[in-house]
């Protein structure tokens, strides 16, 4: 019955090692009010020199995002009362921001649409505010970092919609390098704006949510905000504008104060920086900084190595964790496999046994290349069990030791003397050991296969196998043991 429009504003910490309009350092977690200075301060007669680096990686965020730069950008004062900015205003962008006119594509969990960008803005951060009780505390160590706003139109239609947004955006900015996106320090945050709607007669009341520090809050909280604004419509009352505060801990959305309007804020132009003017290097180095996103690199290795979208997703997940695949892939087609091959045995080791080291060692997928286990001897181990040189039950052995002690895949196999037995007159003895010992089971089988019960036939054959293996301490080829097993089986004694 009603049309739904959502819109977000994303706010990203840039990684410039210093503040956007100082030299103070920018880091999370340090001591309260230790990087402050008498600009970042608002002391006065102190004068704002921008961060060039702030700029560059904002320039590059908006060519991701298909944004048009401007021939001319500039910056504005964002003027109301900030308890945690010293001196009353913020410096910002409005009349030209950085970034303009861009649009993503957002695809997955059987979403896809796109969705535009109105604008990518840089400006500083305010200071952070700390509540005990009746006393309020403050820390300006956040004042005066680089911020890059990113706002969309109200292009999308569910909390789900806009979760995969900003879930995307997180991991494409991991993979420019230019914001950790880590949602639980502050470094990538939203508000939300969404209005409703009778279908076809446009935007309605908008309210803003704001401050939401996980995707997962966004999801849950224009979803309930639509649910609300739904019925306040069916009770024949009004959407108030305002903007309001998730509560997480009652899941639902509460009144903060009702909406100012962009009047409100009375901007003007910043006085103390000039115009920036971006000339052809600076363009250069932007575009010295793009890579492949996370969404079309999915596509492409799910197209150019045979993977189910399942599987290209969880490795693009991380830039790092794709490029240690890629280059596993490569070195494996390098030792003889074929590419379509290695590609599907390298996927299947990595996002199983790797991804449990990285888990249980408490390591991020982001820093997979400081493993020992590096992408090459990955390859190795999985040529290793590709040519049959080590069976798959060995072969994780051997990846848990290439951890462990920091050798070569094919050094531990040796010492460990973990090689794959191939040959039939060793193995069959080890089957006919099996045959003695099991010979109830033999019978059963027996049995099942004259009633043709192959369901039963097959699980007491893996049964047979298994203990074969088992007395070849997992070394013997489990096809050759299958072939043997099955071979018997059909042979009265």
């Amino acid at each position: 019955m009603y049309q739904t429009f959502i819109g977000l504003e994303v706010h990203i910490h840039l990684l410039t090692r210093s503040k956007v309009f100082c030299g103070c350092r920018s880091a999370f977690g340090d001591e309260p009010n230790s990087n402050v200075c008498p600009v970042c301060m608002g002391y006065p007669g102190v004068m704002p020199v921008l961060n060039i680096e702030a700029m560059r990686m904002g320039c590059l965020v908006a060519r991701a995002l298909n944004c048009r730069i401007p021939e001319k950008t500039w910056f504005e004062r964002k003027q109301y009362f900030y308890p945690d900015m010293p001196k009353n205003y913020q410096i910002s962008q409005f009349a030209s921001p950085l970034g303009q006119e861009g649009w993503v594509e957002v695809e997955g969990g059987g979403v896809k649409k796109r969705v535009r960008i109105r604008e990518c803005h840089l400006e500083e951060d305010a200071g952070k505010m700390i509540h005990t009780g009746t006393v309020s505390l403050l820390d300006y160590n956040r004042a005066g970092v680089s911020l890059l706003e990113i706002v969309t139109e109200p292009d999308m239609e569910s909390g789900e919609e806009a979760e995969l947004f900003v879930q995307q955006l997180r991991r494409a900015v991991r993979y420019l390098g230019v914001c950790d996106g880590n949602m639980e320090e502050g470094s990538l945050r939203a508000d939300a704006n969404v209005s409703l709607n009778l279908a076809g007669q446009g935007l309605g009341k908008k309210v803003e949510i704001k401050n939401l520090n996980s995707s997962r809050f966004i999801r849950l909280g224009l979803n309930y905000e639509i649910k609300r604004q739904s019925a306040m419509l069916d009770a024949g009352r009004t959407i108030v504008q305002e903007t309001r505060l998730w509560n997480e801990n009652r899941d639902e959305t509460a009144p903060m104060r009702t909406k100012e309007n962009a009047q409100d804020y009375r901007y003007f132009p910043e006085p103390d920086l000039p115009v920036f003017t971006p000339d052809e290097d600076f363009l250069k180095s932007v575009d010295a900084g793009l890579v492949e996103l996370p969404l079309p690199r999915a596509r492409r290795i799910e197209a150019d190595y045979g993977l189910n979208e399942e599987q290209a997703f969880l490795i693009c997940e991380e830039k790092a964790l794709a490029d240690y695949y890629e280059s596993a892939v490569e070195e494996a087609v390098k030792l003889g496999l074929e590419q379509k091959d290695a590609a599907l045995r390298v996927a299947n080791r990595l996002l199983t046994e790797v991804k449990h080291i990285l888990s249980r060692e408490k390591i991020e997928p982001a820093r997979i290349g400081e493993l020992r286990l590096s992408s090459h001897r990955l390859a190795e181990l999985t040529a290793l069990v590709a040519c049959g040189k080590i069976s798959n039950k060995n072969a994780k052995q051997a990846l848990e030791a290439v951890f462990a002690e920091d050798k070569d895949p094919a050094t531990l196999i040796k010492e460990r003397g973990w090689e794959q037995i191939n040959d039939p007159a060793v193995i069959s003895e080890a089957v006919k050991q099996v045959w003695e010992a099991e010979a109830e089971t033999v019978a059963s089988a027996r049995a099942a296969l004259e009633a043709g019960n192959q369901k039963k036939v097959k699980s007491l054959s893996a049964y047979l196998v298994g203990k074969t293996l088992a007395a070849t301490g997992g070394r013997a080829s489990p096809e050759i043991a299958g072939a043997q097993v099955e071979a018997l089986l059909r042979v009265d004694d």
